[in-house]
């Protein structure tokens, strides 16, 4: 059986996550976690949904929002050069509830400061969202820096792992 791409989505408190994977014989393998209006955001065809084989992408992101999850563990395939796969991979580090700068990742990776314009290039073009956690790479002042989910969901997304402190109303 040769491997096909299959899509599906998932509602949350983002709006609805488009979740894309390769499904071959050994199982689902997740490709893509995109948020509406994502810049860059796969465009799957309406005939490629399916939602079984994601039961359980299903079941770790509604006890990500519940709170009752801070680690997703799925099998995943990501294309990228090896740079970006450096890149994604240190995101796994960066614990729920903390956030790390741009030059703190970089110097994990031992990347000089001149080239940290290529690792937020990366973070830019992961195609994991909160999965692959680039929502907890923020400025070295604090200040929230780019997301392709948009910065507001980056700030919900801190707020809900604790990273950030709720707003009183």
């Amino acid at each position: 059986m040769t491997a096909r791409t299959i899509s599906t989505v998932h509602p949350s408190p983002l709006g609805d996550l488009l979740l894309t994977g390769s499904v071959a014989s050994s199982g689902l393998t997740l490709t893509s976690l995109g948020m509406p209006a994502q810049r860059g955001a796969p465009a799957v065809r309406a005939k490629a949904r399916e939602d079984g084989p994601f039961a359980e992408a299903h079941r770790q992101l509604d006890a990500y929002f519940a709170g009752r999850r801070t680690r997703f563990e799925l099998p995943l395939t990501t294309g990228g050069t090896p740079f970006q796969r450096a890149v994604w991979q240190a995101l796994d580090d960066i614990p729920c509830g903390t956030t790390a700068s741009y030059g703190e990742l970089g110097a994990r990776l031992g990347v000089p400061r001149a080239g940290l314009r290529a690792v937020g290039r990366a973070l830019g073009a992961n195609p994991l969202l909160l999965v692959r956690p680039c929502h907890r790479v923020i400025g070295a002042d604090g200040a929230l820096r780019g997301y392709a989910g948009g910065v507001e969901r980056k700030r919900w997304l801190l707020t809900h792992e604790g990273a950030l402190p709720r707003v009183l109303v």
